[in-house]
């Protein structure tokens, strides 16, 4: 089968649908089909000195703030020549478009697709302005999709307020061999401390850093031995200044780390906290966390909840709440047998969302969406052949048929004239 995996975001950053992408593409080719990839980039395709063959970089990149974040993406009008002649040139049997009612470059690729289109909804909102205003315009693409894929309930649920439909739940994956490997720990941070770890992008405001600094404050009153550990982008300075007029200590801003070099401090730390406030679709940061084998404590929102299950393999507690995280995070510190018991579950749990399990799901899928696809095609015809074949039947019997409705022996001769 020959597989094209569409990207509506900067090919050239990292992102959670980006990887999603990567990941089964890479899943696709080991199962023997052929898998490329469109996607738009920030950067000028001729500075690549190894230009990847499976990849076409299509678009120059604009950063638009969109739910809580900035995603880059094309705008450019002039992507329908190129994208024609890369579809006309690889045939492929499969079009994936993820996230397919982004401008400009997935809407671009279903208007010029003549194969199999499948589009994957990623994201979570409560509300979509764009979306509420622009379906009479956006119908048509969503029309064009022959199977439609949420990642998650929530995505479902979001998507399907604006356009109905049947959709499949098929969840991200996780690389379970990058967490389950020996990974050897921090050195600075087996000093015996017991260590809360923070991932994610901190500069925006829906991942609720302030509200776990906060909390986190109340937990060193009461587990002086507590460290707290956030690892990703953003500006520090407005966090420092908190801390250094409250004098909490213990807390590590480690700046951007690779993603060879996460797995270590997993491997490092004690109890994993996610206190987003919402716009999370899935919570595959979670998934990470339960491979390495940390209890997680996680903000009850519906793209966390559809991940972790309340008291297994963490605990679950309301949003913006700080008082809550804060006692959640005591109760885990303070407790290590409980700590050890879900961290074996959420290794369990994790176990169900491998890429190898996602790539077939996904291949299963086009299978079914491609069947139907040709049922519909056959179901047109006969309606067409048959509207055809009554349509000309009608209009003989008609054309046969007498003007007047009355039968012809009623009707009186006409008298002859002389």
């Amino acid at each position: 089968m020959k597989i094209c995996l569409v990207s509506p975001y900067d090919y050239t950053r990292e992102g959670g649908v980006n990887q999603h992408i990567m990941h089964l593409a890479e899943n696709f080719r080991v199962l023997g089909h052929t898998a490329k990839i469109i996607a738009p980039t920030s950067i000028d395709p001729e500075e690549f000195l190894h230009p990847d063959p499976d990849v076409y970089l299509v678009g120059n990149v604009v950063p638009i703030k969109a739910n809580g974040s900035v995603a880059r993406i094309t705008l450019s009008l002039n992507l329908s020549s190129k994208i024609k002649q890369i579809l006309l040139d690889e045939q492929f049997d499969v079009v994936h478009v993820h996230e397919p009612l982004m401008p400009a470059l997935p809407l671009t690729v279903l208007l010029n697709s003549n194969a199999v289109n499948i589009g994957t909804f990623h994201a979570f909102s409560q509300s979509h302005i764009g979306y509420y205003y622009m379906r009479p315009f956006l119908r048509p693409f969503v029309n064009k999709l022959d199977g439609r894929i949420a990642v998650s309930k929530p995505a479902l649920e979001f998507i399907r307020q604006y356009f109905r439909g049947n959709y499949e739940i098929i969840p991200n994956g996780i690389d379970l061999s990058r967490f389950e490997e020996e990974n050897e720990p921090i050195t600075e941070l087996t000093d015996g401390k017991l260590n809360i770890l923070f991932v994610g992008r901190f500069s925006e405001r829906r991942k609720g850093l302030k509200f776990l600094l906060r909390a986190y404050n109340t937990v060193k009153m009461q587990i002086p031995n507590a460290r707290l550990v956030i690892v990703g982008k953003g500006e520090t300075k407005g966090y420092q200044n908190y801390l250094n007029r409250n004098g909490i200590k213990d807390v590590v801003f480690t700046g951007f780390v690779p993603d060879e070099m996460l797995p270590r401090y997993y491997r490092s730390c004690h109890v994993f906290c996610a206190p987003s406030i919402g716009g999370e679709s899935f919570g595959i940061i979670l998934l990470e966390a339960m491979a390495s084998g940390l209890p997680v404590i996680a903000s009850d929102i519906p793209g966390y909840a559809s991940v972790l299950q309340h008291g297994l393999q963490g605990l679950l507690v309301e949003p913006r709440n700080r008082e809550a995280l804060a006692l959640s995070l005591v109760h885990l510190l303070a407790d290590s047998d409980l700590r050890s018991r879900m961290g074996d579950a959420g290794r369990a749990r994790a176990l169900e969302y491998t890429w190898e399990k996602v790539a077939q799901r996904v291949l299963t899928f086009y299978e079914r969406s491609e069947n139907r696809r040709r049922a519909r095609i056959r179901l047109k015809r006969i309606r067409r052949a048959t509207r055809r074949y009554y349509g000309f039947g009608w209009l003989l019997k008609r054309g046969s048929r007498p003007s007047s409705s009355y039968p012809t022996d009623s009707i009186p001769p006409r008298e002859a004239t002389g």
